[in-house]
């Protein structure tokens, strides 16, 4: 999914638009090396340091210890982090932006203290994790449009730029319900483990509800954003109701009926689609249809 809404904002959106971008072919590829390889090793160090939990969460899904060795997914989270870390900064001097480096290194280092420490934290690991979410939709527009911003095209390119920015938040606030969907469901193994998630502390049934505002607070705001922007495209707002309002609809109805852990899986997966066609809402850019 990274690799693909990356892609979709440089040549769904910023292509077609004409945007004054500094990436060549092999720059954007280079970017989702980097970012996919530091993304991976992410869930590798989260598998394990996982492994007490999943054994009581998700027993059937368990890879460090059964499919490969946790010495060897040790490993393959260094090899990881060293290609993307090092791709990355490549990367930033191409575009003539040494400073850029930084990001794939507070990236790959708030991914590892996330999986050790932060995801135990009430609310903070849910904010983490869906920050750098965001951030690796971001990131396109940080590489592509800032290196080549000038005094004339200063305007344009940051329309652009704040385009990218709507959908890094949308990322960010979608992300942040499954992730909390998630402790949901994992309760049993996280409560086990000593962990201070969010549903530990405030309950499970506080949780929902919550879940049921920040569904509703998405909702309202993709509304208006159609009400307003995409009224006049006929395509545009059919292809939202369809794919992102109804599901949202849905997903509301679906967290108030919530009760077992099988329907707060389900309650993942429904935002998994939702943001997947979240994403392919960018092919419309060269249609025109969004403006």
């Amino acid at each position: 999914m990274i690799a693909l809404v990356q892609l979709l904002i440089k040549y769904a959106f910023l292509e077609p638009y004409g945007a004054a971008t500094r990436l060549d072919t092999l720059g954007i590829i280079l970017l989702i090396i980097a970012t996919v390889c530091i993304a991976a090793a992410g869930n590798v160090i989260n598998d394990i340091n996982d492994i007490e939990t999943d054994v009581i969460n998700k027993p059937n899904k368990i890879i460090i210890g059964k499919g490969i060795s946790e010495k060897t997914a040790y490993n393959l989270f260094i090899i990881l982090n060293v290609i993307g870390v090092g791709v990355g900064y490549y990367l930033s001097n191409v575009v003539g932006r040494s400073g850029f480096f930084s990001l794939f290194v507070i990236i790959s280092v708030l991914l590892y203290v996330y999986s050790t420490y932060l995801k135990q934290l009430f609310l903070i690991g849910n904010l983490v994790i869906s920050f750098l979410v965001a951030l690796s939709i971001l990131i396109v527009g940080i590489f592509e449009l800032i290196p080549n911003i000038t005094e004339q095209n200063q305007n344009i390119q940051l329309l652009y730029f704040k385009t990218i920015l709507n959908y890094a938040y949308m990322a960010f606030i979608l992300n942040l319900i499954r992730e909390i969907a998630k402790d949901v469901e994992d309760l049993e193994g996280d409560t086990k483990a000593g962990m201070n998630t969010l549903p530990i502390i405030i309950g499970k049934e506080k949780t929902k509800y919550l879940l049921f505002v920040l569904s509703s607070i998405t909702l309202f705001i993709i509304g208006y954003y159609i009400a307003n922007s995409l009224y006049k495209n006929q395509i545009a707002v059919i292809y939202f109701l369809i794919f992102i309002i109804a599901p949202l609809l849905y997903l509301n109805i679906k967290i108030l009926s919530a009760q077992i852990k099988t329907d707060y899986t389900h309650i993942s997966n429904i935002l998994k689609w939702i943001m997947f066609f979240g994403m392919l809402s960018l092919l419309l850019y060269r249609y025109n249809a969004i403006r």
